[in-house]
């Protein structure tokens, strides 16, 4: 197994001409305190492109979305459409079009559905259109739009997590980073918010930046993959090439493939500091409410 920073290199397709990555990675370093998670990280994601980042726990998976979202602190460089962002705001990564879904999904639960979705648009300013988002979103979800007047503490784990994509999306992300969000969930449910995804990176181009342990699924929809490990960089390349190359597949993908251990390398208190400094933060609500 390659050691960190001796990433397996599979060729990757050259990006379209004078194309810029939508989001672009160089040298990233992240950690929590003297602890550093991240060890010089190296990625790029188009417009329109699915990505998927594959590891197993505590591989600094989680870790990467926060960077990238500006939830922690970094060292090197993230740049949205070719421009270095320094020192940013989580709410000022939203306004770029950067959205993130948390793993443990991250809904207020004492508010209802309807108001959930609110405040994923508390950046945007026409109510007109907030409105028809809101109206779009319980058609993709028609469980959504029955309980909209519930509280979202009261949902089933795969109405909450329909609803955190939901939230995201209501801010109209240019790229939209989910961090596994087929955690807990039964088959069936996964494989229905998977096909959201895939269908709203088709229909309306929104990239996808994936943290996956689901590698099933994850190759299925990604045209791109990285596989972290350690907090490096242990190969990337196209998905179908990835998916076909026995010695990655036995290096790194057999107990991703073979199954799924939730268990995470995320603390759930992080999913209210989160949610809060990205979506309520700039207007001074929330407070006092508790997330499901």
């Amino acid at each position: 197994m390659s050691t960190p920073g001796s990433a397996a290199q599979i060729p990757l397709a050259p990006n379209g001409p004078g194309q810029v990555p939508l989001l672009e990675l160089r040298a990233l370093r992240a950690g929590y305190g003297a602890a550093n998670v991240l060890h010089g990280i190296d990625l790029s994601v188009d417009p329109d492109e699915v990505v998927v980042v594959l590891g197993a726990n505590g591989a600094g998976k989680t870790t990467l979305l926060r960077a990238i979202a500006s939830l922690i602190p970094h060292i090197g460089d993230i740049c949205v459409d070719g421009q270095v962002v320094a020192r940013s705001r989580p709410d000022d990564m939203l306004r770029r079009g950067v959205g993130l879904v948390p793993q443990g999904r991250g809904t207020l639960s004492e508010l209802s559905v309807r108001d959930n979705l609110r405040v994923g648009a508390v950046s945007r300013a026409s109510g007109r259109e907030v409105a028809a988002d809101i109206e779009r979103w319980y058609e993709v979800f028609p469980q959504l739009g029955k309980r909209r007047g519930q509280t979202a503490g009261t949902l089933s784990g795969g109405e909450q997590q329909m609803l955190a994509i939901a939230r995201a999306m209501m801010a109209r992300p240019r790229l939209l980073m989910c961090d596994e969000i087929s955690m807990g969930l039964a088959p069936l449910i996964v494989t229905e918010l998977f096909g959201v995804l895939r269908q709203l990176n088709k229909e309306s181009g929104t990239a996808l930046l994936l943290v996956e342990q689901n590698a099933e699924l994850a190759l299925d929809i990604a045209s791109r993959v990285y596989l972290l490990e350690v907090g490096s960089i242990a190969a990337s390349g196209d998905a179908a090439t990835f998916r076909s190359n026995d010695a990655i597949r036995r290096a790194y993908l057999g107990y991703l493939l073979r199954g799924t251990d939730h268990g995470g390398d995320f603390s759930r208190s992080f999913v209210l500091r989160d949610y809060i400094r990205i979506h309520l933060c700039a207007r001074g609500a929330g407070a006092g409410h508790r997330l499901s």
